[in-house]
């Protein structure tokens, strides 16, 4: 086990780093063998320390799912954030959520580690709709300002049922991308997902997937 170096901190970085601590320890461990004591020699620190910043250990790993989970939906809107028009942000969005860093193996096994926990466990399943609800609405306002810059027009709940399967659609890829990576060439997977985007929204062919013009 690799120890994290302690260092004089604010408490803000004190807890981020429990944080980062503990998603270490998931990803080695699981959730079942990422013990507090683990944790703590993982980030260098006494279990009393980690104590003072969380009440539990339950707690602690609520934490560290809402990281894992919002932390791939940054990732997506930070790229889209680059596109200079409602399309290009679109892509963006849709690209991110299907290549590097967002799949990533050490994401997956997080993930997969946490989910089994929304069904039994009210707090879990209150994060992964607080973060699902937070990627829909990344997904209708790229939406609504896209079809805006296309001059269609589309009502909100229109827009909210393609947010919903284009979610479902990057997720699907996002797994399959994820877990065999090196079956795709280095474009496949977005390609992909452009195109079937594309037959999603109803555009003609290439007008996400085409390269930049």
């Amino acid at each position: 086990m690799v120890r994290r170096s302690y260092t004089r901190a604010s408490e803000a970085e004190r807890r981020e780093d429990l944080i980062l601590a503990t998603l270490d320890c998931i990803a080695e461990f699981g959730i079942q063998g990422a013990t507090v004591r683990q944790i703590a020699m993982r980030a260098g620190v006494t279990g009393g320390l980690i104590r003072h910043y969380f009440a539990t250990k339950d707690q602690m790993l609520q934490e560290a799912y809402r990281k894992v989970m919002a932390g791939m939906t940054e990732t997506a809107i930070r790229a889209a954030a680059e596109g200079e028009t409602a399309r290009d942000r679109l892509r963006h969005f849709i690209i991110a959520n299907v290549t590097p860093p967002v799949t990533d193996p050490r994401t997956l096994s997080l993930w997969a580690a946490f989910i089994s926990h929304i069904q039994i466990d009210p707090s879990f399943a209150a994060i992964h709709h607080e973060n699902y609800r937070a990627f829909l609405d990344a997904l209708e306002s790229l939406l609504t300002a896209f079809f805006i810059e296309e001059q269609r027009e589309i009502s909100k709940s229109q827009c909210h049922g393609l947010a919903i399967s284009l979610s479902a659609l990057v997720d699907g890829l996002w797994l399959e991308g994820t877990l065999a990576s090196d079956m795709f060439g280095d474009s496949e997977l977005a390609d992909n997902a452009l195109t079937s985007v594309e037959a999603l929204l109803r555009l003609q062919p290439g007008h996400l997937s085409a390269r930049q013009r």
